[in-house]
């Protein structure tokens, strides 16, 4: 999975290729708006939605939260295997003093949970967008690619369900099982309800993310979120989506691929001041 990135005239390795279907779909922008439905899927999860109720700083300063997700996810799907180990180290790190009654930030079980989310939501969000279906073949693909997202904090990939098929039987499960909490509730408030610069600006694009987040979201954990589903709000829903697909997918790839420059831009300055052992190295395959 490996490919070389120019840098100062010195060819280095990211973890994955240009083609590989991880970068494909990651590369849009647009997945952002379905960031929503991705992050209430995690909290979902009792154990996920106590330790970011307990310790996130998403209430305060949900932008620094974003940017901070944003920039882990786009160096390890675009940047060098040498960023994307050191800054997913850093993570692992901060993640231990994420600790509670019944919880760990750094329990592989929560982070099969969290991964599986990441692939499931993109998986969805980018057919709608493009109206493409993907193959099983694609589909597995994808998926054996995105368990990165648990395997490089640590989560041995025994863990993960092997193939696409065991992550079908896994995840129908976890959406029959799961008992969403307090917590979850409180997190989802303030996901969908966050405070930003602007405040009454910001109200069309906020109506739009909690309308994709509610159409997205599977419909046993939609409803133990109490939110209202009718036949009217649906519609509105397909609207919106045939909407993004027939303006989004036309505009330049460099405009759809901004986000991505932006968050790696700002990440790398960061690493840049950083020089830290990664504590997990990923095998090159």
């Amino acid at each position: 999975m490996a490919d070389g990135i120019f840098r100062d005239g010195i060819v280095q390795d990211g973890i994955f290729k240009d083609g590989d279907l991880i970068r494909v779909i990651s590369q849009e922008g647009a997945l952002i708006a379905a960031g929503g439905a991705a992050s209430l899927l995690q909290t979902a999860h009792p154990k996920v939605a106590q330790g970011v109720y307990d310790h996130s700083y998403t209430a305060d300063d949900p932008a620094r939260r974003l940017r901070n997700t944003m920039g882990w996810l786009y160096v390890v799907q675009f940047g060098t295997r040498e960023e994307a180990e050191t800054l997913s180290a850093l993570v692992t790190k901060g993640h231990e003093s994420i600790t509670g009654p019944g919880y760990e930030a750094n329990d592989p079980e929560l982070q099969v949970w969290v991964a599986s989310t990441l692939f499931a939501v993109a998986t969805q969000f980018y057919q709608l967008l493009f109206r493409r279906t993907f193959s099983e073949r694609e589909l597995d693909e994808f998926y054996r690619q995105t368990k990165i997202y648990a395997t490089i904090l640590g989560c041995p990939e025994e863990r993960m369900p092997a193939t696409y098929r065991d992550f079908r039987v896994y995840y129908a499960g976890m959406l029959n099982s799961l008992k969403i909490s307090d917590a979850s509730r409180a997190v989802a408030e303030q996901v969908l309800h966050p405070k930003l610069p602007g405040g009454p600006l910001n109200a069309p694009g906020l109506m739009m993310i909690r309308l994709l987040t509610a159409g997205m979201m599977p419909e046993p954990i939609r409803v133990q979120y109490g939110w209202k589903w009718s036949k009217a709000r649906e519609m509105r829903f397909r609207l919106l989506v045939a909407a993004l697909a027939a303006v989004y997918p036309r505009l330049p790839v460099r405009v759809r691929t901004l986000p991505r420059e932006v968050y790696l831009h700002s990440t790398r300055k960061m690493l840049s001041k950083v020089k830290r052992k990664p504590a997990i190295r990923v095998r090159s395959s």
